[in-house]
């Protein structure tokens, strides 16, 4: 087990790297203002009842604050229009539609920066103080397509009543009436993903609560840290440092928590999720015999990692970070002195390693005792957090729940 002086160093590096506050209820605005936008009378939607929420690592608690300033937050969302379906207009017209009432919006809101098409997405640039933009994907539900796909794989159906099917211009039938869109489930993936907190979340949640004497209904979820959050968080600006100039390569942040979450087992301190993340997340990888499977937990018939077999580099890159995680951190979990907790990680957490140092009281020897205390000849000593020492082979498919 890791030395109490680790423990509190991760715990400090998942503060530095966390998001104000603020910046969520930033982005909570937004999202939220576009929402009544699209709802005003004048709406070309209204009567779609469209619907604006976040996705992605803001929705989850685990967006990391940017490497440098330059850099912006990134904060996903979705426009979903209930009142469609992929029988009433193509994908191309779902874009044009939605992107008209975003430019409108922009306008509105006298934002300087004109809104730029992506992909899947429509982008809203903020000003520069602000430091982030918006990705506005539209999407349609698709829950009835969904159940029927599940059922002839035998899948759970668990989280398809909040499916739902996004515009892409690469698609093949973009500009025609087709059932063939891309699939994406993000309020499945977020109900997953805090079920995999377990308790820990609930437990936190209501610790928060009465120490604000507020009632648990009314504390915003953003306010609630895991360990399982925080150790995604602190993987997640590893692969940051490790690949910012292999930026194309970089094990992609869904990935990350998908097999994380999976090999998270409830712990209650960082360090014990970090390392048995570490430990065991290459086990929920599988293999057909052709290729690895990383599953949506949300839609299991789509594959992360379906990407590796055009791009071997990328599973090469993975496996990279995760034998270079695992000697850091484990490095890392003997330590008692500052000075070598900073050079344990510093390679690849950069200069957060150092700021994170700074919450930690001076080094006195002797007098730091480790977390499990196994005390010899006056010094502490520590097991290390044992690693596979081969990749593990991924297993066959065996259905998924």
């Amino acid at each position: 087990m890791p030395t109490k002086n680790a423990e509190d160093f991760l715990a400090a590096l998942a503060d530095e790297l966390a998001i104000s506050e603020s910046r969520y209820e930033q982005a909570c605005r937004s999202y939220a203002s576009l929402g009544e936008w699209l709802h005003r009378p004048e709406s070309a939607v209204v009567n779609y009842d469209p619907q604006v929420y976040v996705q992605g690592s803001f929705r989850l608690g685990t967006a990391i604050r940017p490497l440098n300033d330059e850099e912006e937050y990134d904060v996903d969302s979705v426009c979903l229009l209930q009142n469609l379906s992929t029988k009433d207009l193509t994908q191309s017209e779902l874009k044009t539609l939605v992107g008209n009432e975003i430019k409108a919006y922009r306008k509105a809101q006298n934002m300087v920066k004109p809104v730029r098409e992506g992909r899947r997405c429509w982008v809203l640039e903020y000003a520069d103080g602000a430091q982030f933009h918006m990705d506005v994907v539209p999407s349609l539900p698709n829950a009835a397509r969904q159940r029927m796909l599940l059922e002839t794989h035998g899948f759970d159906l668990k989280w398809s009543e909040t499916a739902m099917v996004i515009t892409d211009i690469e698609s093949p039938v973009y500009q025609e009436l087709s059932d063939d869109w891309q699939r994406s489930n993000p309020k499945g993936y977020a109900e997953w993903f805090k079920l995999r907190m377990g308790d820990v979340f609930e437990r936190r949640k209501k610790v928060l609560a009465e120490s604000m004497k507020a009632s648990v209904e009314n504390i915003p979820d953003y306010k609630v840290r895991t360990p399982l959050q925080s150790a995604i968080m602190i993987l997640k600006r590893h692969r940051d440092g490790m690949f910012e100039k292999r930026y194309d390569e970089r094990p992609i942040s869904i990935i990350i928590t998908t097999l994380a979450a999976q090999a998270y087992n409830g712990e209650d301190k960082i360090a014990e999720a970090l390392y048995s993340i570490l430990a065991r997340m290459d086990s929920f990888i599988e293999h057909d015999g052709y290729r690895c499977i990383i599953r949506n937990p949300s839609d299991p018939l789509e594959n992360f990692a379906d990407k590796w077999p055009q791009h071997p580099e990328r599973e090469a890159a993975f496996f990279e970070w995760l034998h270079q995680a695992r000697q850091d951190f484990g490095k890392l979990a003997n330590q008692i002195e500052k000075r070598r907790l900073v050079e344990s990680v510093r390679p690849h957490m950069g200069a957060v390693a150092d700021r994170a140092a700074i919450h930690l009281g001076p080094s006195q020897g002797s007098m730091l005792q480790p977390a499990t205390t196994v005390v010899a000849l006056g010094a502490a000593a520590v097991s290390t957090p044992a690693f596979p020492n081969t990749r593990r082979e991924p297993t066959s498919p065996k259905g998924f729940a």
